[in-house]
């Protein structure tokens, strides 16, 4: 691609400065003649007419790398989609079993199960997703979970009785499983290292988006009859998985897991949209072949023993990846999500609609601040981010516990409360516990380790979700959240201690970084815009060509 570019510039160069090539080759011919031009001004020109190439040439280069960027952007998007599924379930449901609840005379234990089944049910989906990824690749992973999906959502949307509803919800959950494991992975796999933390911070805000559509979904069909609204609140979700099935058609397959399975000349296409040049093709093919061979190949077995008994360099990994999985929900947010209308009445707020409309600012405000964290990540690094997140959501949990627990009616502090909890979480713990688990693992047992925390975070997630209501009967919603701000608490320290900076790293630096067991272990450089001194080396190398 360099030598490409260069020869294009050469072109374009002699078509603008043809006259003066001309006169050039005719000063050449008659040197004899004129022996006494001045030589000052030769040497002027000449040096005029490289720098001219020069910058022609870091145009050229500039142009491609925003090519690059765009490239990459969309491919991000496109995968992010699928984080729309999952928000839209969090967001919709919150809203809907107050319908279902009367409609099918459901009780609270049956709610909590209905609440809580699609995250042990995405647990198992994750689980068998790393395995799965490995085989069919991260591409097609995403196009199985989108199926699951649209059936599973079909289902609940016809569904005659709870037991059906059920059926339907365990359907989706297994496809979203498998999409909250390997989004993240194909983001981070396709990315460079400095714009990896805000592009795989992109699920997150898709999820958010997801919540917020799934939150006035709520809101815009609560008018419908009782047999009706909550189906087609159910049923909606099958829009954006039939989208985003289509956009995975448009996104190339991850150029890292082409390598995986030795197909490196389809790895290199898909990186000469990805990089700026093919030296830079051929350097990431060779650092991928490089880690692929110090991790001992793709061997499943070599895998399941490993995760068994691991390294000293993967218990590191594990523990982080684990770790911050663990504290993401442990916090409570999928409790604050699924049951914010609960939370307000416990507050003070009685009327449907009202509820409702709370549920849709506690939305908007979670959205709007994962757009910072994406603009934040890749520029502060992640540990500064976590810090603040955990801090802020302490204050704003035990704020939330003791305002539930004096009053009723202080209601508008407990909706600024969440908010808030809301917005330190996105800025924060939300998106950077997907961008820290998607980057730490090596590349043969990535998706594996990624599906391992994604099994916690789903763990976790269905516990708080299937014993918030009963829980908050025996201790109060205002205990509840006190315990969550405990585990907030202790948040702080583990980022202190197991959680790495990452920030500006490619993967396999961070890989190298994790086997010799420190931070700073390796030195990296930041790419930044191009420079006339950057074009030196091919003008040399155009220049010996032509020689």
């Amino acid at each position: 691609m360099e030598s490409s570019t260069v020869s294009t510039v050469d072109n374009q160069y002699i078509q603008i400065n043809g006259n003066d090539a001309a006169n050039d080759d005719d000063d050449d011919n008659n040197g004899d003649l004129d022996l006494g031009a001045d030589e000052d001004e030769d040497s002027a020109l000449v040096w005029a007419h490289q720098n001219q190439k020069k910058m022609a040439i870091a145009m050229m280069m500039t142009k491609k790398k925003k090519e690059c960027r765009k490239y990459v952007f969309a491919c991000a998007i496109f995968a992010s989609l699928n984080s729309v599924l999952l928000g839209y379930d969090v967001g919709v449901m919150s809203g809907a079993i107050l319908f279902i609840k009367e409609d099918l005379e459901a009780t609270e234990v049956q709610l909590e199960v209905l609440v809580g089944c699609l995250s042990i049910m995405s647990l198992l989906g994750s689980l068998a997703g790393g395995k799965i990824s490995n085989i069919i690749g991260r591409k097609w992973t995403m196009v199985v979970a989108a199926m699951f999906f649209q059936f599973g959502s079909l289902v609940m949307a016809l569904a005659p009785s709870f037991y059906v509803l059920i059926t339907g919800r365990l359907m989706a959950g297994i496809g979203i499983g498998f999409g909250v494991m390997i989004v993240p992975v194909y983001i981070a796999e396709i990315s460079p290292s400095n714009s990896r933390g805000s592009l795989t911070s992109f699920p997150e805000i898709f999820v958010n988006i997801g919540i917020l559509l799934g939150y006035i979904s709520n809101y815009v069909f609560s008018g419908l009859s009782l047999h009706i609204g909550w189906r087609v609140m159910l049923g909606a979700s099958i829009l954006p998985s039939i989208f985003f099935s289509l956009a995975l058609f448009i996104i190339p397959e991850s150029p890292r897991w082409l390598v995986l399975r030795n197909r490196t000349d389809e790895a290199k296409v898909v990186l000469s949209k990805l990089a700026d040049t093919d030296a830079e093709v051929e350097q990431r093919v060779v650092e991928i072949e490089k880690a692929a061979s110090f991790d001992g190949g793709d061997n499943p077995k070599s895998n399941c023993c490993e995760f068994l008994n691991p390294s000293p360099a993967l218990r590191r990994m594990l523990v982080t990846g684990i770790g911050i999985h663990f504290f993401q929900q442990i916090t409570g947010i999928d409790a604050t999500v699924y049951y914010s209308p609960t939370i307000f009445q416990d507050a003070g707020i009685t009327h449907n609609k009202y509820l409702l409309a709370a549920t849709i600012a506690v939305g908007f405000t979670k959205t709007i601040f994962i757009l910072v964290s994406i603009f934040l990540v890749d520029r502060v690094g992640r540990k500064p981010l976590l810090y603040v997140s955990a801090i802020g959501m302490t204050f704003c949990l035990f704020s939330l516990s003791i305002t539930l627990s004096l009053s009723r009616y202080y209601f508008k502090i407990a909706i600024a409360s969440v908010c808030a909890n809301m917005a330190f979480f996105s800025i924060g713990i939300g998106p950077v516990c997907w961008v820290l688990s998607s980057e730490i693992f090596p590349l043969r047992v990535r998706a594996q380790g990624m599906a391992v925390g994604v099994v916690v975070s789903r763990l976790c997630s269905g516990v708080v979700a299937m014993s918030f209501l009963s829980m908050s009967r025996i201790i109060t919603v205002g205990g509840c959240f006190f315990v969550f701000g405990v585990a907030s608490v202790l948040s702080i320290g583990f980022i202190y201690w197991f959680v790495p900076e990452t920030k500006g790293k490619s993967l396999e630096e961070i890989d190298v970084m994790y086997r010799n067991g420190r931070e700073g272990a390796v030195d990296t450089g930041v790419t930044g815009d191009i420079e006339l001194e950057d074009v030196d080396p091919l003008i040399v190398h155009r220049e010996t060509e032509k020689v």
